[in-house]
């Protein structure tokens, strides 16, 4: 595989196997106040950041929250589980090989603590010269506006950009941007075995 000027990498399920803690954690949070968010909706929705999120399913389900209390909560629940999130080690290595030829950066719908959190995690605190997260643009994906400011920030244009996603709505935002797309699923094998966590006491 060719590499662009420019590499642009999501992070939950691209770098990081971290959406099946995501996942237990959205479904303790869910359960506690009452919301329905199967498991096949929460994929769809890979890339959006967690307040508008709750904030869809509260407003399509009628209830009213405390957006910012139950992000906490559900941030909280994500912790106690992250000694479970693991690199994607074949998406690890074409960061790696990126970084060698061209400009890197990292494109999250992830708040920025939890980004830097799960990076250094995975053994690339520091890899990424260039970090864009939820907090640093008004619109997330699918909306193009996460990869054009990472275009930005690295100096370089759109089109000399690869974008590597492993959601519908993170592909469809590269595309938007101008990009090239690389979709990293069939690169591994997700796990999704998020029923088989023990939910703690």
């Amino acid at each position: 595989m060719s590499l662009t000027r420019a590499s642009i990498f999501d992070l939950d399920g691209t770098l990081a196997d971290t959406m099946p803690v995501h996942f237990q954690a959205w479904r303790e949070v869910a359960e506690r106040h009452g919301l329905v968010f199967p498991e096949e909706r929460f994929y769809s929705l890979g890339g959006v950041p967690t307040n508008r999120i709750l904030a869809l399913l509260a407003g399509e389900q009628g209830l009213t929250l405390d957006l910012a209390t139950v992000v906490h909560e559900k941030e909280q629940a994500v912790l106690r589980y992250f000694d479970q999130v693991r690199p994607i080690e074949p998406v690890v290595a074409l960061a790696r090989r990126a970084r060698e030829e061209g400009k890197v950066a990292i494109a999250s719908g992830g708040g920025r603590a939890m980004v830097e959190k799960t990076l250094a995690h995975i053994g690339l605190g520091g890899f990424f010269p260039v970090i864009v997260t939820a907090e640093d643009t008004v619109r997330h994906k699918p909306e193009p506006d996460v990869f054009l400011e990472a275009a930005r920030r690295m100096g370089v244009e759109p089109q000399d950009c690869t974008v590597y996603e492993d959601t519908e709505l993170g592909l469809e935002a590269g595309r938007r941007a101008g990009m090239a797309t690389v979709d990293v699923r069939p690169l591994y094998l997700p796990r999704k075995a998020a029923s088989s966590f023990p939910t703690p006491s």
